[in-house]
């Protein structure tokens, strides 16, 4: 870089100094440098500004390279957005170009006095704020090339403006004197992509040394970071378990999903890394709302769910009748997954419940359901419903009713499980609740559902001869991609509708880390059977050479306290009650299962089970 060295004497050799110029502008301080960039604190004695200078390592190699790099700096120049710096000069000095912002007497991040790590919220929120920028940048069609820590503006009150946009383009581009595609080309647009992409693997490593409190591989140039991950080389960047601050374990989740060692893991783009903070933030940050402050809009314009065709309005029909249908009104309500939540939602919310006698529970059978609401109330429930298929797209349809189905199934099946005395619908609709979380991450949040099915895939090899690479297990993943965990969400849900804590307890599946032993109350054992359930159902997905197996391991964490076989649960599977629990009622022939008349639950019946069922029937 040029520079022109001045000497100030004021004829004493004590008051000697010396100001190195690039230009007119006085070079106060070098802020930082990596093998793409610099940058220069500078004082414009033409403004009495204080600027932050930033220019490329290496000169353009030509003419037109330099008329590129200005067309690429101006057109990011021109974006306008909070968390992009303003460009105060864009110019060419002795063949080198360069661009100046406006500090605001502001540090950056790379002098941030912060040392040993930042606590998570503060770190994601810095970070959301850089991310916001780029991924405007990004939808404008323009990478930045070379995030690095002196290149973040901190402001007053904790604002983040990101610096150097496209100053690096020129330089990245040419790996070593290649032609550059014509702009538009598909060419071109793929190189465009992966120099996103580029730009979201830094941010990773840039949140990585905010919360570690050192720099990742001990590397203070990030783009030197990047160059030892795969695939290009083979070192690992994953934060540590000792930091100064307690990282939460959602929050760990992103940011090695951000670094992680498997490029398709990795988040593909600035606003999914964005978003997945952000619903941390919400959830589970020092100012979070937990996971309803992510649902609460959702829910209010679209429902829990959309109703399945024609079921709403059959059910609405239905309750024109006389009221000797009811029980086949609750049969035809217990079809729709929609129709049922709601009913559960209106009969348990605060208001109702508050017209209940005292002691006497949440309400959770459609039959008692029903008998609160009245005819009239539930064919205004039924007719209040979105229609099918809601927001979603076909693809997004296609793949709820899928879900739909297999949490039919699970709930029949738990159905044929369930010890004698217990309430058919109670244990459907607990195994139902079981998967309300699912229901809603893949209604609500489709995009991101499919990021976390893709996420718990198994991978090919890296490299050839090596193991298939491990997906993540189902929580890591939504940790990753929401911030926080489906089961999270619908236990949120069904707190917003007034279920209490023992109901709460229930429709959480039995951890997958614990072995169940032994069942201590007629709550634990609806959750178990209903945990069973759907865990077998899980299994049935799997490849067909590993189902054998994973029913065998269901088998094994429940045999001993169901009383079950692997014959008996492949039984089940295939509709026929396990020899064990052949009293049970079966589910009715058209997949709803049967609904027991008031007052006719067997005397068996266990307090809780009763009281969860919605007493006095």
């Amino acid at each position: 870089m040029p520079m022109t060295v001045v000497s100030k004497d004021n004829h004493s050799p004590a008051l000697t100094s010396v100001v190195r110029q690039f230009g007119r502008l006085q070079l106060q301080r070098l802020v930082g440098k990596s093998e793409r960039t610099m940058a220069w604190c500078v004082a414009d004695p033409r403004s009495g500004q204080d600027l932050l200078l930033v220019l490329p390592r290496l000169q353009p190699a030509d003419a037109a390279a330099l008329e590129r790099w200005q067309q690429e700096v101006r057109q990011a120049s021109r974006l306008n957005h909070p968390q992009l710096a303003r460009a105060v000069e864009l110019g060419v000095q002795d063949g080198w170009p360069f661009v100046t912002y406006d500090l605001h007497g502001g540090a950056t991040l790379a002098d941030d006095a912060a040392r040993g790590g930042r606590p998570g919220s503060e770190a994601a929120a810095l970070l959301g704020q850089m991310l916001s920028g780029l991924a405007f940048a990004h939808d404008a069609g323009t990478a930045h090339h070379d995030l690095q820590p002196y290149l973040l503006l901190l402001g007053d009150g904790g604002q983040v403006r990101l610096a150097g946009l496209a100053v690096a383009a020129e330089l990245a581009a040419q790996p070593l004197g290649a032609s550059h595609p014509p702009v538009g080309s598909p060419a071109s647009l793929r190189m465009q992509r992966e120099a996103a992409e580029r730009d979201v693997l830094t941010a990773g490593v840039l949140l990585h040394g905010l919360l570690a409190g050192t720099s990742a591989l001990d590397e203070t140039d990030c783009g030197r970071v990047i160059a030892r991950l795969p695939p290009q080389g083979r070192e690992i960047v994953r934060l540590p378990w000792t930091t100064r601050h307690t990282i939460a374990e959602p929050l760990r989740a992103i940011v090695n999903r951000a670094t992680d060692r498997q490029p398709r893991q990795r988040y593909r783009n600035a606003r999914t890394l964005l978003r997945a903070l952000e619903g941390w933030l919400q959830t589970d940050g020092s100012a979070g709302g937990g996971p309803m402050a992510l649902l609460s809009d959702r829910l209010r314009t679209a429902g829990v769910l959309p109703s399945i065709p024609h079921a709403a309005a059959r059910a609405a029909k239905l309750a024109l009748m006389e009221r000797e249908r009811t029980n086949e009104l609750a049969e035809v309500v217990l079809q729709d997954l929609a129709l049922s939540f709601e009913m559960l939602r209106l009969v348990n919310s605060a208001q109702v419940r508050g017209l209940q006698v005292s002691g006497s529970g949440p309400v959770l059978t459609v039959r008692r359901a029903i008998a609160m609401m009245g005819l009239d109330g539930v064919r205004h429930a039924a007719l209040a419903l979105r229609e099918w298929p809601g927001p979603l797209n076909q693809a997004g349809a296609d793949e709820l009713e899928r879900l739909i189905e297999r949490c039919k199934r699970a709930g029949r099946l738990a159905m044929m499980l369930r010890p004698a005395g217990y309430d058919g619908e109670v244990v459907y609709l607990i195994t139902l609740l079981q998967n309300l979380g699912q229901l809603v991450v893949h209604y609500h949040f489709a995009d991101e559902a499919q990021q976390i099915q893709r996420l718990v895939q198994p991978g090919t090899a890296l490299r050839e001869g090596e193991a298939e690479e491990p997906g993540m297990s189902e929580e890591a993943a939504a940790h990753a991609v929401l911030g926080t965990d489906i089961e999270a969400m619908g236990v949120a849900v069904a707190r917003h509708w007034g279920l209490d804590n023992a109901v709460l307890h229930m429709i959480r599946r039995q951890p997958m880390t614990t072995a169940v032993r032994s069942v201590d109350s007629d709550d634990d054992m609806l959750r178990t059977v209903a945990s069973c359930a759907n865990e077998a159902v899980d299994a049935l997905a799997q490849p067909a050479a590993r189902v054998n197996a994973a029913l065998h391991r269901v088998v094994q964490r429940y045999g001993r306290v169901l009383d079950l076989s692997l014959r008996d649960l492949q039984a089940a599977l295939q509709g026929r009650p396990p020899e064990s629990v052949a009293q049970a009622a079966p589910p009715a022939p058209d997949g709803v299962p049967g609904v027991d008349s008031p007052g006719a639950q067997p005397s068996g019946l266990r307090a809780a089970a009763a009281r969860v069922a919605g007493a006095g029937q």
